[in-house]
């Protein structure tokens, strides 16, 4: 199903190879409504802005820098809470050993030591490949067409169809996953109408293994960025605020992967085929399903996730 991905490094550099635009207006909307509503956004996509050349970019840098002083000063005030809480606990131990105060100097400390992290996170500059992982209800920049041009616009994977209500993200939690067999049924409002790519590096999947679940990493053994097809729509309602969002499409696995213990794996398109794919006719839905059987086939390494 693609629980999670590892964007590309670079992401701006492979948006540049393939002429594409940044929605930077999305993009400030996205970053100015973050602290309100909690939008998961990955560093990676923070660091599109690292160095701003434009008004808009330096907007948007202000506003990352904004979120990120907030959400450090949130931290720190919690921090302070628990650092409080351990001192009291530690001082009642010092008088008399008791089971409560020792479980909240337990649940203190780890509170402490996961907002020293947390912070420390923060104010890392040095990039981390967990920093360019996404999970369902992250925000990844995904590729589209749009007048006639290429355009990389911040969407939440986990897709919301549009004219749907906003239970659905509880009631259907697997919407990032779009699977072919399903594109003319629960997708059909999207697909041959709304496509559009995600670059990514590696997948992470969940696997049983001797009756526990495990994560393994697949990777591609020719090391080259996959282009994953995806379906996106744009939601408007009253109960909540627009949003932009996407489903990854997925197919049956290649022999490796259903030899490592999993059923889907994410459908890839050609290079030649990326025009085609982001402008599709819904009239000739052939065409679209040609794309996607007319995939790369590398062989998919996997390990056990770090």
């Amino acid at each position: 199903m693609c629980f999670s991905a590892q964007l590309v490094d670079a992401y701006r550099e492979h948006c540049r190879r393939w002429n594409t635009f940044i929605s930077l207006d999305e993009f400030k909307e996205l970053y100015g409504s973050t602290y309100i509503d909690e939008r998961k956004i990955p560093k990676v996509i923070d660091q599109l802005f690292a160095d701003p050349q434009t008004e808009n970019e330096w907007d948007i840098k202000q506003l990352i820098d904004r979120r990120n002083s907030e959400q450090a000063a949130e931290y720190e005030q919690e921090l302070f809470k628990q650092r409080t809480r351990l001192a009291s606990a530690e001082r009642k131990l010092a008088e008399k050993e008791t089971k409560s105060a020792a479980e909240v100097k337990r649940i203190a400390s780890s509170k402490v030591d996961a907002l020293l992290g947390k912070l420390a996170d923060l104010r890392r500059l040095e990039p981390k490949d967990r920093d360019a992982r996404i999970f369902p209800g992250s925000y990844a920049p995904v590729i589209v067409s749009e007048g006639g041009r290429l355009v990389v616009k911040p969407m939440r994977y986990q897709c919301r169809p549009a004219g749907k209500p906003v239970f659905y993200d509880t009631r259907y939690p697997s919407t990032y996953n779009a699977r072919r067999d399903n594109l003319e049924g629960f997708w059909k409002g999207q697909f041959g109408y709304t496509h559009g790519l995600l670059i990514v590096k590696t997948f992470y999947e969940n696997v049983d293994r001797d009756g526990k679940n495990v994560v393994l990493q697949f990777t591609p053994d020719d090391r080259e960025p996959m282009l994953v097809a995806c379906l996106w729509s744009r939601w408007s309602g009253k109960d909540g605020p627009d949003l932009l969002s996407f489903a990854a499409i997925t197919d049956e696995p290649p022999r490796e992967i259903a030899a490592a213990g999993h059923d889907r794996c994410i459908v890839q398109i050609r290079p030649e085929n990326v025009g085609a794919w982001l402008n599709p006719d819904p009239s000739e839905l052939a065409a679209s399903y040609a794309i996607l059987d007319d995939r790369p086939h590398p062989y998919y390494e996997h390990r056990l996730a770090a």
